[in-house]
């Protein structure tokens, strides 16, 4: 038996009669030719839960753009913002409009109808027996009945009314609108891609991973913030200082503490005792929210907490550096060039004046050379927190999502996805990287990377590879040529100790330099095989800087980079607060976030993220899904049941009656 007649077998299982591998074909045939699904695409998230939960619960206003639509001048314009706000935050709204409400069960009335009108348009371009699977159990054969029921039909009005007022004198309504409304936010995003960056500088990025762990259907594409962090899970005590170092730099402690019980209380006692005379000005926190602001003795706390753990960062970095040499960082042992009696420190044969030079932690060698070796104090600190960080349950489960639904780069829809660059030549050309003795470049140095990331996570990776993929999270971080970073240096350093401003400069990677080029464009979309009339490359990492004229569409249309700034941080600097790319049936919408306020204001007052829709590039013809990836996929599936079919109407397999 040949291979295609095993498989035909294998097939005959699922499929095992004429009728049934028939009816499939038909039900694949149907499919192909339903509207393409909506997709989202999303970068920078930096731990803004509200904003991220916000835009997904509107679909980046395509909610609200429906509700438009499909009431138009039937309904005002604040019923159309109630409405919407309902169905973003379906439990707090019902709370408030039951304290207001005088005639509930004619509000119920209206409302269903409304939710079910909108549901039905959401639902439109998918399967009965897709939108069947999104709907909640205890509602699922109500919800089914309202859709595909037409009202306008007077043998079936009566049908529907009664449905609907047997749903409120049940006492069901409030699970009835929280149920649809939940389904409506499901099918106005069909398939959600994250491109990198969902940790650091925000309060809240373990929520967002709870809210991904429970999402339909997405992506990611690690950034170098989720890289920092996935390699404190695995043990890179250089990463682990770097994660305690940037919470303390925002004044953001709750994504450690309250997401995933780091306890810092060893960190805080080590700071006082060492640092406790020390003013600590440079570390002094960069408060982003204007409503928790620190009492003083707490912004003096961080402030040593802060020093603290950067100087034993740039030790535990140094550490890694010596270790690595083919990496060519050991110039980067900055502790290490520094003239304590001068205050000084000599960086490339050039010296500078040091701003900061208390350093009781550091130690010399026999020549008064100093070195990057921890204290015992510092040793036994790092000890403890290394241990709260291998034993949070909860962030090993979010690092394990990540990696499972992860990578460096996906193609999707003849989009090339990645968060920040590929390493290239001055040419243009792609660069290679040498990782253990040999050379990647592009595509194979985008996989490589990736399995070197999953091997420091699996128990049966050999010890020195495991240990290598370890220390390789920190040049993933900060390392040159990494695709991740692709800078010629991370001044932290600097910026805390040198007065100087001019070494605080971090020179971009040529990707950035020549990513305006459709050549270069192409040449990389040409390296991972991504074809095409019509293809793209999405990333973020770099903010847009839209409030200055800079275009987030370069190389002709070939790139768009979406990193408007979710984080609060980037907010002076960017002018806008993020964007969300949107590809539907149509084309592809890039919208312009304004800062979300709160979903107390979202909740109480009915607003939204204000957002400008920008048309980046419109379909001659409305995609459907035979123009999409998954319309590759059923064809090739319809091509195996139709050989399956023919297998069986000449005899080569027999059905398999009951």
């Amino acid at each position: 038996m040949n291979t295609d007649e095993k498989y035909l077998h294998l097939l005959s299982n699922t499929y095992p009669t004429v009728a049934d591998a028939a009816s499939e074909v038909i039900n694949l045939e149907a499919i192909l030719n339903l509207p393409k699904g909506t997709e989202h695409f999303l970068a920078d998230l930096h731990g803004e839960h509200e904003a991220f939960q916000h835009v997904l619960k509107n679909a980046s206003g395509n909610i609200k753009r429906k509700v438009g639509e499909i009431f138009g001048n039937t309904i005002r314009e604040s019923e159309k913002k109630e409405l919407c706000t309902l169905i973003y935050y379906p439990e707090q709204k019902l709370e408030l409009i039951k304290a207001q409400e005088e005639d509930l069960d004619d509000w119920y009335r209206i409302t269903i109808h409304q939710l079910v009108r909108v549901c039905r348009d959401v639902s439109s371009k998918y399967t009965r027996s897709k939108v069947r699977k999104s709907l909640p159990e205890e509602f699922s054969y109500i919800i089914e009945e309202l859709l595909h029921e037409r009202t306008d039909d007077q043998d079936k009005a009566a049908y529907v009314a009664v449905i609907v007022d047997t749903i409120i004198s049940t006492g069901r309504a409030d699970d009835f609108i929280v149920a649809i409304s939940n389904v409506i936010q499901r099918l106005a995003i069909d398939q959600l891609h994250i491109l990198g960056d969902i940790y650091d500088r925000g309060p809240g990025a373990h929520i967002i991973m709870d809210t991904l762990r429970q999402y339909h259907s997405w992506d990611i594409q690690w950034g170098n913030h989720d890289i920092l962090w996935m390699g404190a899970a695995v043990g890179n005590d250089a990463c682990i200082c770097n994660v305690l170092r940037l919470s303390l730099r925002y004044a953001n402690l709750a994504t450690l503490e309250e997401g995933y019980g780091i306890n810092l209380v060893p960190l805080a006692t080590f700071a006082l005792e060492t640092y406790g005379d020390d003013p600590c000005t440079e570390f002094i926190p960069k408060e982003l929210k204007t409503d928790a602001k620190m009492d003083e003795k707490t912004l003096a706390l961080t402030a040593k907490m802060h020093k603290a753990i950067a100087v034993i960062q740039f030790k535990e970095e140094a550490r890694i550096f010596h270790r690595r040499p083919e990496w060519q960082m050991e110039d980067r042992c900055l502790l290490e060039a520094i003239d304590l009696k001068q205050q000084t420190c000599t960086i490339g044969g050039k010296t500078y004046q040091m701003k900061d030079c208390n350093f009781p932690t550091l130690l010399s060698d026999e020549r008064f050379s100093l070195h990057s070796s921890l204290t015992k104090e510092e040793e036994e600190l790092m000890k403890k927190l290394h241990h709260s960080f291998r034993v949070s349950e909860k962030l090993r489960k979010h690092i394990r999502t990540i990696l499972s639904h992860g990578c460096m780069y996906n193609i999707c829809n003849q989009n090339l996805l990645f968060h920040a660059s590929v390493p290239l030549n001055e040419d243009g050309t792609l660069k290679e990287v040498e990782i253990l003795g040999k050379k990647y470049a592009g595509r194979q140095l985008m996989e490589y990377t990736g399995q070197l990331i999953r091997a420091a996570f699996q128990n049966d990776t050999p010890r020195e590879l495991k240990e290598y993929a370890r220390d390789y999270f920190l040049y993933l971080w900060c390392g040159k040529d990494s695709p991740l970073f692709d800078k010629s240096k991370m001044a932290t350093f600097e910026r805390y100790f040198l007065t100087d401003r001019d070494t605080y400069h971090e020179e971009k990677g040529n990707y950035f330099k020549l990513r305006d080029s459709a050549e270069v464009c192409d040449r990389i979309l040409d390296a991972f095989g991504v074809q095409g009339e019509t293809r793209h490359i999405i990333n973020g990492h770099v903010p847009v800087h839209a409030g200055s004229g800079e275009n987030p569409i370069k190389a002709g249309g070939r790139l768009m980079v979406i990193d408007g700034g979710f984080s609060e941080a980037y907010h002076k600097e960017t002018g806008i607060a993020g964007y969300t790319l949107v590809y539907h049936s149509r084309g592809f919408q890039l919208v312009q976030h304004e800062p979300f306020t709160s979903q107390q204001d979202a909740i109480l007052r009915g607003t939204d993220i204000k957002s400008t829709t920008q048309i980046v590039e419109m379909s001659t013809h409305r995609m459907l899904v035979a123009d999409t990836d998954k319309g590759t996929e059923l064809r090739a599936q319809i091509s195996d049941l139709k050989d399956l079919l023919y297998a069986y109407r000449h005899g080569i397999i027999k059905e398999k009656r009951s």
